[in-house]
């Protein structure tokens, strides 16, 4: 199969606060998630052909997860599972104003121990963009297996998409993660980094000036900048657009809307070509990004509640 955009990285249950018992304790809900499988659920939802390739656990939040992913219409044949190292597991605590706090049980989790002759290179030569991030490198196994498919990914000559995804509590140090995502900026068409990222990269307190030393450090085509209520930019050429945010009175928590604002991105990419953005297409893209994000931080979880297309054209039009 062809697929418009793959994607390597953590398929997991997001364990999501959901109410309180009758005892007083917190109710978690069993989210699908994982970054990667959230970008490529939004693309599915924008009419895009997506592959992911991973490993969960075979166990029964494995065989759930895939079988979610399927049913979305993501290609799963290259997604493995190993028989004994359990699904990965993150528990999210959620605060009053929608941000979050994690606690990853992954040390070790399936996704983790994803092996590159596991990797199947043909669906990666027959996609169009290869999108992953941060977290397929915080072990040797999954990491090997990410270097691998990015360098077939750029031999068959791919756009490479990157997301950091930082996670701070997954990093035995952070000077580790800043090398890995030294890495990924050095491999990158398209970048998607947060304002909290650019910052602990770069120092810069400045977003737009930080995101700016990135990409002319690293020769990135297109990076764009997420600000979380300030609303977005987008660097290309020797333009710079800002968007501003969809707000949301409805907002509980901001779970998959970094991957919903980066799917946007690359289903505008897909549309327009790499080469050929003008200030109005730039825009065009962060609108349709925000717009899609603030979306989803009105719902629990992501990866099976992305926004629809209506959805999102029908809350631009209201803000015209």
């Amino acid at each position: 199969m062809s697929a418009d955009v793959v994607a390597i990285g953590e398929l997991l249950i997001d364990f999501t606060e959901n109410g309180i018992s009758e005892q007083g304790n917190p109710i978690l809900e069993a989210n699908p998630g994982g970054a990667p499988c959230n970008v490529l659920s939004m693309l599915q939802n924008y009419g895009k052909s997506t592959a992911f390739i991973g490993k969960v656990g075979n166990d029964n939040f494995g065989h759930m997860l895939a079988d979610t992913v399927k049913e979305i219409g993501i290609d799963v044949s290259n997604l493995c599972f190993d028989d004994e190292v359990h699904t990965t597991l993150a528990f999210v605590h959620t605060y009053e104003d929608g941000d979050r706090d994690f606690s990853f049980y992954r040390n070790p989790g399936a996704d983790v121990m994803l092996r590159p002759e596991e990797v199947d290179v043909s669906l990666i030569r027959a996609s169009k963009i290869f999108h992953f991030g941060t977290l397929s490198m915080t072990h040797t196994s999954v990491e090997q297996a990410t270097v691998y498919a990015i360098n077939q990914a750029k031999e068959a000559g791919l756009l490479i998409s990157f997301d950091p995804n930082l996670r701070p509590p997954l990093w035995s140090s952070l000077k580790i993660a800043k090398e890995k995502m030294d890495y990924g900026f050095r491999q990158c068409d398209i970048l998607k980094i947060s304002d909290d990222e650019v910052t602990f990269f770069t120092g810069e307190s400045d977003v737009l000036e930080g995101a700016k030393c990135i990409k002319e450090k690293y020769g990135i085509k297109l990076v764009c900048a997420t600000l979380g209520r300030e609303g977005s930019y987008a660097l290309y050429d020797d333009m710079v657009v800002k968007c501003d945010p969809f707000l949301n009175e409805n907002t509980i928590e901001t779970t998959g809307a970094g991957d919903t604002f980066m799917a946007s991105v690359l289903n505008s990419v897909l549309k327009v070509g790499i080469d050929n953005y003008d200030e109005q297409s730039l825009m065009d893209m962060l609108t349709w990004a925000n717009a899609a994000a603030s979306i989803i931080t009105t719902r629990r979880g992501a990866l099976k509640v992305m926004p629809t297309v209506d959805e999102i054209k029908a809350l631009i039009k209201l803000s015209i």
